[in-house]
């Protein structure tokens, strides 16, 4: 690849030069290596959540929710703050018949998470935003979050990966 269709900004984000002057894509990926070297992505740079600039990663907490008996649906943002930069807040969709309030499942990730991984707000609901591939839809939820407080959202930093 050699760029962008006239997109030079994007494709300056994107292909970057190292110290040999080799070209590398950079896809705003975060992957993991397992101990027999196999890589996997784990999450998308740009939805990862800044508590007190400390990184958290949205799919860290949903895996713990997950885990939650009554949890069918989880999908985890950051919402902005004024003091911590962004908290985290979860958003939950339950199994048929079941229940749980949002302190209980604060109290549950607590069991497994350090503090500022936390999620300060837990929104029950029906279902969640998905997409036709059943995608959960993250943006929705920020864009439902900022207009349920009156605030524009500040658009997704873009730092290079």
């Amino acid at each position: 690849m050699k760029g962008y269709w006239n997109r030079p900004d994007e494709t300056a984000r994107a292909l970057r030069a190292d110290a040999e002057g080799r070209i590398w894509f950079h896809t705003g990926d975060i992957g993991a290596m397992d101990a027999d070297g196999f890589t996997r992505i784990v999450q998308r740079k740009k939805d990862m959540i800044i508590v007190d600039g400390f990184n958290v990663y949205p799919s860290e907490v949903e895996a713990i929710l997950y885990t939650h008996p009554a949890v069918r649906l989880a999908a985890v943002i950051g919402i902005p703050d004024a003091y911590h930069g962004e908290t985290v807040k979860a958003c939950v969709a339950f199994k048929p018949g079941a229940t749980a309030t949002s302190d209980e499942l604060i109290a549950f990730c607590r069991t497994s998470l350090t503090d500022y991984k936390l999620p300060r707000t837990v929104e029950i609901r029906d279902t969640l935003p998905m997409s036709a591939v059943g995608k959960i839809l993250y943006r929705v939820l920020r864009d439902e979050h900022a207009a349920s407080t009156g605030a524009e959202h500040a658009p997704m930093p873009t730092t290079p990966s």
